[in-house]
């Protein structure tokens, strides 16, 4: 399977021709084994019934105790991506990027961190550090190695983008948005979701919707409202130029232009950074009112019967107009549960993964459907950090190892369905240790090592220093793993 790599270089040792279908070649996913139900989170926090899980669209919210930091996420991923991948080797890997905002340090990368898992290899010339902006961090990651295989430095090795994020609120309204979890990417030619060059669209501003000055708490500081209206529009402006590139590429290549209007048809999936899933569904929603706000009249008497009186709507100022939302809610509602709810199936489960929520959506995605359905998709993907920064791109599903993709990841139902369910009293305790011990040296972890899955890395103690060292929970002999 890992036969491709040296695919665009000369015997001389540089690139004679640029690399083709250069994408994600094989991926994994990680979360914390052990969560909360969200119904039960609701009658502990005393919420209304159906606040978190109607009202936010969330059923389960994975989370942390004190054995898990950002570095322990990332170095179970990588180990994991790097084991499961037939014929993949450390020394096979030229690049390493870490996208993340949960930081345990202003200075050391968690990439430095990984090299540990390099070691044995004697492979330390591996380019990258870290990318830090709210969740958009491992997008930022990924586009850094997509660049680089793209590069006259390609050395033709692969590239890994880690995307991973511990969620954590204080107590109150923004609690049960949390989640945790990490994504590894192994980047390279030759591979099965392969990127579409030259359709990238990015919007950025500068906002103070979601933000984390307090250098000593885990806690942002949030304006909900604004947060909303961020995402919404940035997402707008997206798609938009999105759509503007695709009619540009689409008349180079035809050398004519189709004169058709772009809509969300053009794909057959639609994946979005989920901060939590009604979000989400609103979003796709919004699509549709982008569609129909392009669209000629007579696009709009066929294709949106009844929706005369939404004819001069204006997209700055229908953020927050409920019935233009709830309107445009049910006329997508068919389309958003065939191209994205299978994707939300992480998200509703886990939580908001901040730079990992969009790409364990894409994991998601291809595990909901056969091989043979999935070759040949379409599929866009949506990135938003705030602050801000975002992104529309989409990518191509090939047959070429999309086999070891999809063994890779494994049956992530039964993952999630395997792990451990623990009251919404504990979950209340973690949180308060985290809050209690966050930046604590020395400091021994408390909790108990046999509750985390087997391969699962782990802190093992943080000294008067803050040096921190980790162990791994290996596979037991016993059957079970």
């Amino acid at each position: 399977m890992m036969n491709g790599h040296t695919n665009g270089i000369d015997t001389n040792g540089g690139v004679d021709h640029w690399p083709e279908n250069v994408g994600i070649v094989n991926m994994e996913v990680y979360f914390p084994s052990q969560y909360v139900d969200q119904s039960e989170l609701e009658e502990f926090d005393g919420a209304s019934s159906g606040k978190y899980t109607i009202g936010l669209g969330q059923t389960k919210m994975g989370f942390c105790d004190d054995l898990e930091d950002i570095n322990s996420l990332c170095l179970t991923v990588v180990d994991r991506l790097v084991q499961k991948t037939p014929g993949l080797s450390y020394n096979s890997i030229g690049r390493l990027e870490v996208g993340t905002e949960t930081l345990v340090d202003k200075s050391k990368s968690v990439k430095s961190v990984l090299m540990n898992l390099f070691k044995e290899s004697g492979n330390s010339d591996v380019e990258g550090v870290d990318s830090t902006n709210a969740c958009y961090g491992g997008t930022a990651a990924l586009f850094n190695c997509i660049s680089w295989v793209e590069s006259s430095y390609w050395d033709g090795r692969y590239a890994i983008a880690v995307a991973a994020d511990i969620a954590v609120y204080a107590k109150g309204a923004a609690r049960p948005t949390g989640g945790a979890g990490a994504v590894a990417m192994l980047i390279g030619p030759n591979a099965s979701l392969v990127f579409e060059r030259g359709l990238r669209a990015t919007h950025t501003q500068h906002a103070y919707d979601f933000y984390k000055p307090n250098m000593a708490s885990e806690y942002a500081t949030v304006d909900g409202k604004l947060s909303v209206q961020c995402y919404l529009s940035s997402l707008d402006k997206c798609y938009n130029l999105y759509r503007q590139k695709a009619a540009k590429k689409c008349k180079i290549q035809n050398g004519v232009d189709e004169g058709n209007p772009f809509t969300i048809n053009e794909f057959d999936a639609v994946l979005f950074h989920s901060p939590y899933c009604k979000l989400v569904q609103k979003s796709f929603a919004r699509l549709d009112l982008n569609d129909f706000v392009s669209a000629s009249n007579n696009e709009r008497a066929s294709k949106y019967e009844g929706f005369e009186s939404f004819n001069s709507v204006e997209l700055e100022k229908s953020y927050f107009d409920r019935d233009v939302e709830k309107a445009f809610m049910a006329h997508s509602l068919t389309c958003f549960q065939e191209k994205t709810k299978p994707s939300l199936h992480m998200a509703t489960n886990v939580g908001n993964m901040y730079t990992a929520s969009l790409y364990g959506g894409l994991a998601a995605f291809l595990c909901s459907k056969s091989k043979d359905d999935l070759v040949g998709n379409r599929v866009a993907l949506f990135s938003y950090g705030s602050g801000l920064v975002s992104s529309l791109f989409s990518l191509r599903i090939r047959s070429e190892n999309l086999e070891t993709v999809i063994s890779t990841l494994g049956d992530l139902n039964k993952t999630l369905e395997g792990r451990r369910k623990v009251e919404a009293s504990e979950f209340s305790k973690a949180c308060q240790l985290r809050e209690d011990t966050h930046h604590l040296a020395p400091y021994q972890p408390t909790g108990t090592v046999s509750n985390l899955a087997p391969g699962t890395w782990y802190i093992n103690n943080i000294d008067e220093m803050h040096r921190r060292t980790y162990s791994k929970r290996e596979v037991m002999t016993n059957g079970y793993h």
